[in-house]
């Protein structure tokens, strides 16, 4: 592959962690402008050559850092732009409520162990006191005095752990025109409850919203599972993917017709995965519930794997090799699961790892974006898709994110990728790539960078437009 190198163009700086990074056209506007969701729960948008704040729900949004020391994956997740929002004002969010921190499902370093099957079945139970928190997804409007007003909940869900509940969360597919919703598997590791193969559990799947049907249920109850929704609720849900561990929000790229459809998958220990399809059947919820169906890839379902697969390995374990510490040793962590998917599952379109000598290769710690790139601006990458990860592992001392390409290949192989080389100089300060966002023809890439992994040391956040 092409070896690529990029300037990354600041546009605005000293902000907190930037989530979501997507453009619009306001109503009664004629530029395309460029908003930017932080995870605190504060929306901006550029206008002018100023930054002007849209929305602020931090009040609403749950006390980030409290539980783990700063470092924390709640928070502002999703926000997207309704296909006609310029015609009527409509947007959506996806966030951790104030107020709504529980004890948890479980302890948190949670680990497999083949030897002792129990570790193997665990269940969630006690769910409605024994939970981290709530999300919701909302929908609300710009009022025409300028103002956003939410007019209703779509869904309100109960979740697990701390981490693990998708980011840049809400997408709108050209495709159906449907609110598509990505969600993590729950969180800690390992996905404890095997919540992302369960076909009834909202966790750990790639779910479609028909906002054009209004339930008139403003405020639905808190639910974990698909089955305690109310029927027309269910009616609005389809399921268009499972197998899901984290997330970062779901790309498509028109080509000679049809949709080719972009996410990853955030790996355990071993691979990040990045994976494309075209052709799926989403499964109506009213069916799962109802008939109980089971689905698969005969059915056109997709399904990443999780948590039978990371990625292109069997999930493991990993252990210290006691007469040589610089080798690990790796136990198949589900081999019944492994076995039992390895038929059904998505193959990754490409795959990089948390530890590679290659050239023009690095050691991944997670994917935080994937957008397709669309533009002339850089040659060498037009067509492709392009993901960023937070932080390369030969970056130390001074941290710094990875930023990537690939692309399909004619004969449907999995494909290789190459990282892009950017040549801003980020000082002593740490740089981690926490996000990437696009336009909306896809012409222009966004990069959002933060100075540290803790959402507690504020306004330390950059974004950066990826230019020639």
């Amino acid at each position: 592959m092409k070896n690529i190198k990029v300037r990354l163009q600041p546009i605005v700086s000293k902000i907190n962690l930037p989530t979501v990074l997507k453009t619009t056209i306001l109503p009664g506007d004629t530029i395309e402008r460029l908003f930017i969701a932080t995870q605190v729960g504060e929306i901006f948008y550029i206008g002018n050559g100023d930054i002007r704040t849209f929305l602020d729900i931090r009040t609403q949004v749950i006390k980030l850092g409290t539980s783990s020391g700063g470092y924390d994956e709640r928070g502002l997740l999703g926000l997207a732009f309704h296909p006609n929002f310029y015609y009527n004002g409509l947007f959506y969010l996806h966030y951790s409520v104030a107020g709504t921190q529980g004890p948890g499902a479980h302890p948190e370093d949670f680990k497999p162990d083949p030897c002792d099957p129990r570790t193997l079945n665990l269940r969630w139970v006690n769910r409605e006191t024994q939970y981290d928190h709530i999300d919701t997804v909302e929908e609300w409007i710009l009022q025409s005095n300028g103002q956003p007003q939410k007019l209703r909940t779509l869904l309100n869900l109960r979740r697990p752990f701390s981490n693990h509940n998708g980011f840049n969360s809400l997408n709108f597919s050209p495709e159906t025109g449907k609110l598509v919703l990505t969600t993590g598997d729950g969180g800690a590791g390992y996905d404890p409850f095997n919540l992302s193969q369960d076909n009834l559990e909202i966790a750990g799947k790639i779910i479609e919203i028909d906002v054009g049907k209004n339930t008139t249920i403003k405020n639905p109850p808190i639910v974990t599972r698909f089955n305690e929704l109310p029927p027309t609720i269910q009616d609005t849900l389809t399921v268009m993917a499972k197998g899901v561990r984290n997330i970062p929000g779901i790309s498509f790229q028109r080509f000679n017709h049809q949709y080719i459809k972009y996410a990853g998958n955030v790996g355990q220990d071993l691979v990040e995965s990045i994976f494309s399809f075209v052709l799926y059947k989403p499964i109506p919820v009213t069916q799962l519930v109802q008939t109980g169906f089971i689905y698969s890839e005969q059915e056109g379902c997709i399904n990443f794997g999780w948590r039978g697969w990371e990625g292109d390995f069997p999930t493991s374990t990993i252990s210290g090799c006691t007469n040589n510490p610089t080798l690990d040793e790796k136990t198949i962590a589900y081999y019944n699961e492994t076995v039992a998917l390895s038929g059904s599952r998505l193959q990754p379109l490409t795959s990089y790892f948390h530890k590679d000598t290659r050239p023009n290769k690095f050691g991944g710690t997670a994917l935080t974006g994937i957008q397709a790139y669309m533009g002339n601006r850089i040659p060498g990458l037009t067509g492709s898709v392009v993901f960023t990860d937070l932080a390369r592992k030969e970056s130390q001392p001074q941290v710094r994110g990875a930023l990537a390409y690939t692309r399909l290949r004619p004969d449907g192989k999995q494909s290789d990728f190459s990282m892009i080389q950017t040549d801003y100089d980020f000082g002593s300060q740490s740089a981690f790539y926490v996000n990437l966002g696009t336009n909306l023809n896809q012409t222009r890439l966004y990069l959002g960078v933060y100075g540290s992994m803790k959402v507690t040391d504020f306004n330390q956040g950059t974004v950066f437009e990826i230019v020639n």
